[in-house]
């Protein structure tokens, strides 16, 4: 089941509304969910601290599992029958994208090109031939960039290329199914892959590990 919950209210005031209007109508309780799902990331520090936050209230008090599922897999499986490889965009703004790729929209893990954050040029020498782009709407320029230094490259359009729960609901099912795989709501953390600006100065390097 998908919804569509539109409010004026910042998503860290909706957030808990729209979780009551699924369940409802569902018919469930939210004491009848076995296990979660959620989006890891990257993506933006705030948006992503909100939903960790959110997730491991709901989750800690009685230990159930939840699959952490990588933000740019999930935009991957949005392509659902397009055939591989498949490269998922993200916006990361100062001219770069979080990007990686993918044999197969539905793969779990990137295993073309690893998660990283990426300038135009640095994509574009990386990516294999007729890969498909699965992008949102702030990667679009960064999209014409790459496409333009790669023509053999396809861009996929909206709204195939939007994050969908489903997918996120369908990959963490995946992962839930191999218990060894699932983690704790106090070991998870988020996936932001770029630190911030005060770590990054800090450490002398502007990625995670």
């Amino acid at each position: 089941m998908e919804i569509t919950w539109d409010s004026p209210r910042p998503h860290s005031e909706r957030l808990l509304p729209a979780l009551d209007q699924l369940l409802a109508l569902a018919s469930l309780r939210l004491a009848d969910v076995a296990g979660f799902a959620i989006s890891i990331g990257p993506g933006s520090f705030t948006g992503l601290r909100v939903g960790l936050a959110t997730l491991k209230g709901l989750a800690f008090a009685d230990s159930r599992p939840i699959a952490a599922v990588p933000t740019l897999a999930a935009r991957a499986a949005t392509a659902e029958g397009v055939p591989g490889p498949v490269a998922a965009l993200l916006d990361a703004r100062r001219g770069e994208v979080y990007a990686a790729c993918f044999s197969a929209p539905g793969a779990l893990a990137a295993d073309v090109l690893d998660e990283s954050v990426y300038r135009p040029e640095a994509l574009a020498a990386q990516l294999p031939q007729q890969s498909a782009l699965v992008l949102d709407a702030g990667a679009a320029d960064f999209a014409r960039r790459l496409c333009h230094l790669r023509p053999d490259l396809r861009p996929l359009p909206l709204p195939l290329g939007r994050p969908r729960a489903a997918c996120v609901a369908q990959l963490g099912r995946r992962i839930l199914a191999t218990p060894a795989a699932a983690l704790s709501a106090d070991s998870l953390h988020p996936r932001y892959l770029r630190r911030p600006a005060a770590e990054a100065l800090r450490t002398g390097h502007p990625l995670e590990p």
